[in-house]
């Protein structure tokens, strides 16, 4: 017999990690340039194909680059925080701290720990420190991009 009870969530935060608005400048341009070459070095081709291909092809990965998004939701049950397809119960979050962007290098280097769960976007600069508290999940720490990690900070406490 299967459980039917529906499941009431709130979001008390979301962000979508996208690529910064002035990337599509150069993104769209380098692939306008690189269709101009193309219809310069390959005459068989009609003019638009090089440009009916490219373009597309750099909206979809400007898109792509900035498909994550952090969420906190709140549950029946328990907090969660979700970054694209994981998620971490709030329960087992023993400590949670910002890592402003002065200290990023610092903790994507050599105080880096192997078996940290780490999702980093270079043009996110600070980020959210999740020390886990579970004996069943190997990972010590969670270590993701947010751009306001005081308000992930924040839906964690509410």
């Amino acid at each position: 017999m299967s459980d039917t009870r529906a499941t009431t969530q709130s979001v008390r935060y979301r962000e979508r990690l996208w690529v910064p608005w002035w990337w599509w400048l150069p993104g769209l341009g380098l692939a306008a340039l690189i269709s101009v070459e193309l219809n310069m070095g390959v005459r068989s081709l009609p003019d638009w194909v090089p440009y009916a291909v490219l373009l597309p092809v750099a909206v979809v990965v400007l898109a792509w680059l900035g498909r994550y998004e952090l969420r906190v939701v709140a549950g029946e049950r328990d907090t969660e925080v979700w970054i694209a397809d994981a998620h971490l119960p709030a329960s087992v979050i023993a400590r949670a701290a910002a890592v402003p962007r002065s200290a990023k290098t610092a903790a994507l280097g050599r105080q880096l720990d192997p078996a940290a769960y780490v999702v980093h976007r270079a043009w996110v600069g600070p980020m959210v420190l999740l020390v886990l508290d579970d004996p069943d999940d190997p990972t010590p720490y969670w270590l993701i991009s947010a751009r306001h990690p005081d308000k992930v900070l924040a839906a964690l406490k509410t």
